[in-house]
């Protein structure tokens, strides 16, 4: 079949933002750079608007979009869209993109992955049980690394430590070990191609629960060297919990959970670099992390800080909050605007470019808000005392998705932390320990790192599954569907290097829609021009 068979589009990206097949669409190019025969994006702004037609409504028909992109290996924000088509209030059309994910509460959760889901409004009925890793009492952690998920625990035996566990399937879980004698691990991040943890002592009176019987101080940091074996990294001296690992401009950092504040740079061999804190004796808390649009932001749990802004040494620069806030829980870019999770309102907070956090509702009548997550063209985040989930649909309404921890008798229950892992969104609880997920529309995801440089993308549908191809090999596919449910055809405009996560951070050329599924020779064809 000859190679622009069914091209409906085609981008070259060369020089200008119009499409060289027979459709002849023509793209709006807003901020974007032409150079060395690619598209140039700068993840702040930059984007192409390609208006509606009808060869773009893809209906429940197989298809195959690729696109060859590049990103940096030093990182100072997301990565963002490749390419969406997407109606939110419908929540139909299909979503592109990386997932280069932090500040999900304690966690860095994704690491360049590869998303592609398309939606015709359908949602998983209910959540389902992943298991509980070991004896658990909250799963702090949640990080997809080498094409596995992994779990940080916190579990409250005199005798028991803080471990990390690998998901199994079902409701299985693997021991990875426990990196120390402390009862918790609240951090895991992929950094320099390693996963790294953070072991800490967890005061679970924070939580209403009873205090561990293990009193083992933590506040220190370890690799993973597969199996059961972790390398100690550094300690953080004075600290006996770290809450948060985040990588930034390719180096990594640590935060302190209690006092005294502190937040460290990784500048290797077991050193760590104090980076100041806002404030003086002893100053404010930053707790979690989120990197976005050139700096780390950070959030304190001390009421009368606010939110901050890393400015480099020791410098953190306030950005305000609103005036209800006493805590900052987590970070998670949504459209192109940052949105934090926050305690006592129970509310999510959408940041004014200023200094003003502006309300975008409450979620039910919760009152705190954990770890979010942008999944499948749409905004999720975790609660207190309930641990429900929700789906933000815009002007302030949240949908509950579900109560995920029912643990009789207890004053909180937590949706702490999520990730997104084998086309679905898993987040974990307190105090039940347990893992569950859901799956919103149909999705794969390519569950290791894309690396840095230049990669050709190519996904297909064909029937009733969804498949990825990097660099020409089949490298993720989804879960087998009834086609006929996801008539994905909506009236919004197709946008190149932005959706509904973020601006792309990077380059792009040779993007491609056909109106079929190609085959892995033409794919591979393809990916070596």
């Amino acid at each position: 079949m000859p190679a622009n068979e069914n091209l409906v589009a085609h981008f070259p990206l060369a020089n200008d933002a119009n499409d060289i097949s027979r459709t002849g669409l023509r793209g709006d190019a807003r901020g974007v750079v032409f150079r060395e025969g690619a598209a140039w994006f700068d993840g702040r702004g930059a984007h192409i608007e390609v208006p509606d037609h009808e060869v773009l409504h893809l209906g429940t028909s197989d298809f195959t979009i690729c696109a060859s992109v590049h990103s940096d290996q030093i990182l100072d924000t997301v990565l963002g869209d490749i390419l969406c088509k997407f109606d939110p209030a419908a929540r139909k059309g299909f979503n592109f993109g990386l997932l280069n994910y932090s500040g999900v509460t304690s966690s860095t959760p994704n690491c360049r992955n590869v998303f592609f889901g398309i939606d015709n409004g359908a949602l998983d009925a209910e959540w389902t049980d992943r298991g509980r890793p070991g004896n658990a009492v909250c799963i702090f952690c949640l990080c997809v690394y080498n094409d596995a998920l992994y779990a940080g625990t916190f579990e409250s035996g005199k005798d028991e430590k803080g471990r990390v566990w690998r998901y199994a399937g079902e409701r299985n879980w693997e021991d990875c070990g426990a990196p120390y004698a402390s009862n918790a691990i609240l951090a895991l991040a992929e950094f320099d191609g390693k996963l790294y943890a953070a072991a800490s002592h967890y005061r679970s009176r924070g939580s209403s629960l009873a205090e561990s019987e293990n009193e083992t101080p933590g506040g220190r940091i370890f690799r993973y060297e597969g199996d059961q074996m972790w390398t100690e990294v550094g300690a953080l001296e004075g600290h006996e919990a770290i809450h948060s690992l985040t990588v930034y401009r390719d180096k990594l950092y640590a935060s302190s959970l209690y006092a005294p504040p502190g937040v460290y740079r990784y500048d290797g061999d077991n050193k760590w670099t104090p980076c100041g804190h806002p404030g003086t004796n002893p100053g404010g808390r930053i707790v979690p992390m989120g990197v976005w649009r050139g700096h780390i932001w950070g959030g304190s749990y001390d009421g009368e800080y606010n939110i901050y802004r890393y400015a480099g040494g020791q410098q953190w620069d306030d950005m305000g909050k609103a005036a209800e806030i006493t805590q900052t829980y987590s970070f998670m870019p949504y459209r192109g605007e940052l949105y934090i999770g926050a305690w006592p309102s129970g509310a999510v907070y959408r940041w004014d470019g200023q200094m003003g956090w502006e309300n975008a509702g409450q979620l039910g009548q919760e009152k705190e808000v954990m770890g979010m997550a942008v999944y499948n063209g749409k905004l999720y985040g975790g609660t207190l005392p309930l641990a429900q989930v929700y789906r933000y649909d815009g002007d302030g309404n949240w949908y509950n998705t579900g109560q995920l921890d029912k643990t009789p008798d207890v004053v909180y229950r937590r949706a702490w932390t999520m990730a997104i892992f084998r086309g679905q969104l898993f987040c974990g609880t307190l105090p039940s320990g347990r893992v569950f997920s859901i799956e919103a529309g149909k999705c794969a995801t390519l569950d290791k790192s894309l690396s840095p440089g230049w990669h050709h993308l190519a996904v297909t549908k064909e029937g009733g599954q969804i498949n990825i191809f990097v660099d020409g090999a089949l490298s993720a596919q989804s879960d087998e569907f009834d086609h006929r449910l996801f008539d994905i055809t909506n009236d919004k405009p197709m946008t190149i290097g932005f959706g509904m996560h973020d601006y792309f951070n990077g380059a792009m050329k040779d993007v491609r829609i056909y109106a079929r599924p190609l085959g892995p020779d033409e794919i591979r064809a393809i990916a070596k021009v």
